[in-house]
């Protein structure tokens, strides 16, 4: 007998032992507690729904809480597009709370809509605060150039808000800081003087913002105002003064043409003296082989040379005495 009780005892705790594995098994598998939850909060969800979550995937609560908190905040939201946009990759709960935010601002913003921001990689909550609550960007300084070569420098706060519609698609901050540069430039370039730029400033903001630059973009244009404007270079005198540079080397450059020029020919002109010399000194060179050939030949006499030899040293001295006084004139001593 209590052999028997005991083998009982043993089956009992063994029963209870596997019973409990189950149950165990059973709940982790089945999210019991998020279904009652959902009961609990008047969303109905099929136990059979949930567990159909599980073998595709997908993490229940991931999708139950953000449906409660939609049923709760009055939208219309079915699981089957809360589960089919997490399958697809995206936020499940940021595009409840966008939804959730919208309906609260009167904002109209399907769930589609919004499910097609938050897989374009956009925040989709945050468009719809912006939306509700505009963004101030501000630009570095944009220096443009007056009519007058003065240098200009503005710095402008944009205020823009998010447009739902054109947020797939559509540009960036980055454009829009980009846009709005150009149109400050442009409006600084046609301004006859930079003293009507400092004068009126909001002439730069208005005519930027009738250039529409909000086009294409995600977001919308409220205003453009001028934070900051300083002058900076006379861009003007700089080029002038470099332009007046550029042409003096060039003066330089063709002067220095001229005077190489102008060398050249000189040393052309010494070196046809010096070949002309040349000449003089072979043709002076034939005189004595000529009287040479009259004495042999008989044309030139001996007294006919005696009178030659005379006539050169008579004209040798009459040189020497001409240097002689021309150097007495030329020493300050006898002055």
């Amino acid at each position: 007998m209590n052999m028997l009780a005991d083998a009982g005892t043993i089956t009992l705790i063994v029963g209870l032992v596997i019973a409990f594995i189950i149950l165990a098994v059973f709940f982790t598998f089945v999210p019991v507690a998020l279904w009652i939850s959902a009961l609990a909060a008047g969303v109905r969800v099929s136990i059979f729904t949930l567990v159909g979550m599980r073998l595709r995937r997908v993490i229940p609560s991931r999708i139950v809480n953000p449906l409660i908190k939609a049923h709760k905040a009055g939208l219309e939201v079915s699981i089957n597009q809360l589960e089919s946009h997490y399958l697809a990759g995206g936020n499940v709960d940021r595009v409840v709370n966008a939804l959730i935010a919208a309906h609260r601002a009167n904002i109209e913003l399907t769930f589609e809509r919004a499910a097609a921001i938050d897989l374009a990689g956009r925040d989709v909550l945050e468009a719809v605060q912006m939306s509700v609550n505009p963004k101030v960007i501000e630009t570095p300084f944009i220096a443009g150039v007056a009519m007058n070569g003065i240098e200009v420098k503005a710095k402008a706060r944009i205020t823009v808000r998010a447009n739902l519609d054109r947020l797939v698609g559509g540009a960036g901050e980055e454009t829009i800081v980009a846009r709005v540069g150009e149109g400050i430039v442009s409006t600084l370039g046609s301004s006859a003087s930079h003293s009507k730029v400092l004068e009126n400033p909001d002439l730069i903001s208005q005519t930027v913002l009738s250039k529409g630059l909000d086009s294409g973009t995600a977001f919308e244009i409220l205003s453009i105002d001028i934070a900051d404007v300083d002058i900076g270079k006379n861009i003007g005198a700089e080029l002038q003064i470099e332009q007046a540079q550029a042409d003096k080397n060039i003066a330089q450059a063709k002067a220095e043409e001229r005077r190489a020029m102008a060398v050249a020919s000189e040393q052309e002109m010494i070196a046809k003296v010096q070949e002309m010399k040349a000449k003089v000194v072979e043709a002076e060179a034939e005189v004595p082989m000529a009287l040479a050939e009259a004495l042999r030949s008989g044309n030139f006499g001996i007294m006919d040379y005696m009178n030659y030899k005379n006539i050169q040293a008579d004209t040798s001295m009459r040189d020497s005495i001409s240097k002689v006084s021309n150097d007495d004139n030329k020493d300050p001593k006898n002055k």
